[in-house]
């Protein structure tokens, strides 16, 4: 299993989560690229020699905000997908499918276009390939509207604090869900956790108040 951060951040944030997947009995790998100073369709190339390294018959991914667009890149351009490449399932967490509001509202400044970087080339203003991956695609939006986002720009309720549920929609997700979570908060849930092993395990998340098949 590949896991790949958001942006400005470098996957030691991902820690947790690789740990809570681990303990499920996931062998884990994190991608680490430079956000800001590389575009995603490169983090793509670059995550595609990072990959090509991992000797497995299955790859799952789990990808947090930005890193779903890193993903959606690559599935797009790279042949590991069935039915050419290895098998395997996806999950992205607060990922921006449709683009995010508040990353245009921040683009909309000489600061803040320097602050995001390469990040919105292809990326975060909603300019993304289409998902043309068969693999399954669970979808994880969080509805607890803490993060500097909200002063950004008006956020459609729910939102994480960052990214509106309703840009995190992709008419090609398998399952999608939304938790109680809030954007960098989701990586250290247990309850996102918990669903998106199930996800990973069954191809759909879990409805009811436990998830004890996911331990």
């Amino acid at each position: 299993m590949v896991l790949i951060h958001g942006l400005f951040m470098s996957g030691r944030e991902m820690a947790l989560l690789r740990r809570q997947l681990a303990v499920a009995g996931f062998s884990t790998r994190q991608f680490s690229y430079p956000s800001v100073r590389v575009s995603p369709a490169v983090a793509a190339r670059l995550l595609g020699d990072f990959v090509a390294g991992i000797e497995a018959p299955v790859v799952h991914y789990v990808a947090h905000s930005l890193g779903g667009l890193v993903l959606r890149h690559f599935l797009n351009d790279h042949a590991d997908r069935p039915p050419s490449g290895r098998p395997g399932r996806v999950v992205t967490l607060a990922t921006p499918h449709q683009g995010s509001q508040a990353a245009h509202a921040l683009a909309n400044t000489a600061l803040g276009r320097r602050l995001l970087g390469q990040s919105v080339e292809q990326g975060l203003l909603g300019d993304v390939p289409s998902w043309q991956s068969e693999r399954q695609l669970g979808v994880i939006a969080g509805s607890r509207g803490i993060g500097l986002g909200r002063f950004l720009a008006r956020l459609d309720l729910p939102h994480d604090g960052t990214v509106a549920a309703a840009e995190t929609e992709l008419s090609a997700a398998t399952d999608r869900i939304l938790l109680p979570v809030s954007h960098f908060g989701s990586l250290f849930s247990r309850e996102v956790a918990d669903q998106a092993i199930y996800f990973l395990r069954q191809g759909r998340f879990r409805r009811g108040s436990t998830c004890d098949e996911c331990r």
